[in-house]
């Protein structure tokens, strides 16, 4: 049984601004059954004329440029064809307003000297960084946290404020991890209505810095849920090393970092776990973090890039073609 193939399905890669101009793809198939119609009559019509002296002498045409620069016509045909159906594609664009929470875990094991010159002066001063690079219609709320979790900025767009509370941290008792969620969610409860739209509701995601696992408080992967559940992913960073350590009263105590909890708060969310061991990555990371959230994804038309595509298989198969002519007497 024959099978017809529908013209639209022929790129399911690709979506188009005008489809139902692929219909004009339908003429390719033809041609190409057109031309292999006429070499094959003409190997045929070959076959039954005697050879001379002449076919000894005379150069045979180069039958493989022909069928080369017939090829090359065929495939601009193709690209110009879906340059004409107005493809398009995802491109990266600024967003023009989203709601960011950074999340700083504030526990005395933040004050572990393995990260110079300790955790918590090398996260406010990354965070610092990473507030200032956010475009300037980007909310920023600022949620620290230790055995509870206060909201110290509501979301703004006032980056003053924002690192005035990252400078102001201070390291208190104990870590909760999910309380530090459930507070940045509440905090996102505050975001005033955009002017222009006030019924769009802005992206939303949790930057979540932290070295430990919950102590105390309401279980993180419960938190995750609910963020999942909002709508809002969560970007944990799990900072420090395995080597860390606070002297309390005199006594070294151990304080690794603990990327399990994390890793699984970042994975329910639907957002992304990192890590970083120094100062320098730990700005890497934030770094990436921006690019993510400081762009999304829309639908853009790319017909320039296929009519280029077409036109290059044009002047190939027009250069062929004069190759060829150069050998007519």
């Amino acid at each position: 049984m024959a099978v017809i193939l529908n013209p639209l399905q022929l790129a399911p890669l690709l979506s188009f601004m005008e489809p139902v101009r692929l219909w004009w793809l339908l003429l390719i198939p033809a041609l190409v059954a057109f031309y292999l119609f006429l070499v094959n009559r003409k190997r045929k019509r070959n076959a039954r004329i005697a050879r001379t002296m002449f076919d000894l002498v005379i150069p045979r045409d180069r039958t493989w440029l022909r069928h080369v620069a017939v090829g090359l016509s065929i495939l601009s045909l193709l690209t110009l064809t879906i340059a004409y159906a107005k493809p398009k594609g995802e491109v990266a664009v600024p967003r023009e307003r989203a709601t960011i929470v950074v999340t700083i875990d504030v526990s005395l094991s933040m004050e572990a000297t393995d990260v110079s010159p300790n955790r918590l002066d090398a996260a406010k001063a990354a965070a610092e960084g990473f507030v200032n690079s956010l475009p300037p219609k980007f909310n920023v709320a600022i949620v620290s946290f230790a055995g509870t979790a206060t909201t110290l900025v509501p979301p703004t767009q006032d980056r003053g404020a924002a690192t005035a509370a990252i400078q102001s941290l201070q390291p208190k008792a104990s870590t909760a991890i999910g309380e530090g969620i459930y507070t940045s969610l509440a905090a996102l409860a505050q975001v005033a209505p955009d002017p222009g739209d006030p019924d769009a509701v802005a992206p939303a995601r949790i930057v979540l810095l932290s070295d430990g696992k919950t102590q105390i408080g309401r279980p993180s992967d419960e938190a995750a849920q609910q963020a999942k559940v909002q709508d809002v992913p969560i970007y944990t960073i799990a900072y420090g090393t395995a080597d860390g350590y606070i002297d309390i009263g005199g006594r070294r105590e151990p304080v690794p970092v603990d990327r399990a909890e994390l890793n699984r708060v970042s994975r329910i969310s639907g957002g992304t776990a990192y890590t970083a061991t120094s100062a320098g990555q730990l700005k890497d990371v934030y770094r990436d973090i921006g690019s993510s959230v400081g762009t999304e994804k829309v639908d853009k038309e790319v017909t320039s890039r296929y009519a280029g595509f077409g036109l290059a298989f044009a002047i190939l198969a027009a250069l062929g073609m004069v190759s060829l002519g150069a050998r007519w007497p």
